[in-house]
């Protein structure tokens, strides 16, 4: 196991979730937005320090995704709560959406690599869009608390968001079809 800078941050930003979770459930969202954009700079760093120095590794291709997953499921769900008083709140409907489609990438990549042996499912441009979005929704949602001016942009965001997340789901499902019919039968 090779604990290069990449995977020092990812495990970094898995213990920023922590953290995180207590700002909000303290009603600290200036707190919590700014371990938030913490977390999202290690995110930027390591990716770029692991190409541009060649420190990619098997531990940093699961680190990073486990720390970016940790750290969205964490946010959606400590903003869903509605007994806390952090400002705009983000339905429950929206977050089970947002965690039903994570779920349902991971198991139709393993169905994938158990059934047909795919271990290579790269993500979409819509994919990617989606989660820059969820990230976009979840700092949105944290300025609205202490700006609530800003709450109107923050629910667009969330519903053009949710979309987004449905849409990319049923993508990823339609493409996983695609690629196990175009697979010759044995």
């Amino acid at each position: 196991m090779s604990l290069t800078i990449p995977n020092l941050l990812s495990l970094l930003r898995m213990g920023l979730v922590p953290v995180f979770i207590i700002a909000v459930l303290d009603g600290e969202m200036r707190k919590a937005l700014l371990v938030f954009a913490v977390a999202g700079v290690t995110d930027a760093l390591d990716g770029f320090i692991a190409r541009f120095w060649h420190q990619q590794s098997l531990l940093g291709a699961y680190l990073d995704p486990i720390a970016d997953k940790l750290l969205l499921t964490s946010a959606y769900i400590s903003l869903s709560i509605p007994t806390l008083n952090h400002g705009l709140l983000i339905p429950v409907w929206i977050t089970v959406l947002v965690i039903a489609r994570d779920v349902l990438l991971v198991i139709v990549a393993l169905v994938m690599y158990l059934a047909v042996g795919v271990r290579s499912f790269p993500p979409t441009i819509l994919g990617k869009i989606t989660t820059v979005s969820q990230v976009a929704a979840v700092v949105l949602v944290l300025l609205a608390g202490p700006f609530p001016n800003v709450e109107t942009v923050a629910l667009g965001v969330l519903y053009l968001m949710t979309g987004l997340t449905v849409a990319s789901g049923l993508n990823y499902v339609f493409r996983s079809n695609r690629l196990i019919e175009s697979r010759p039968r044995a």
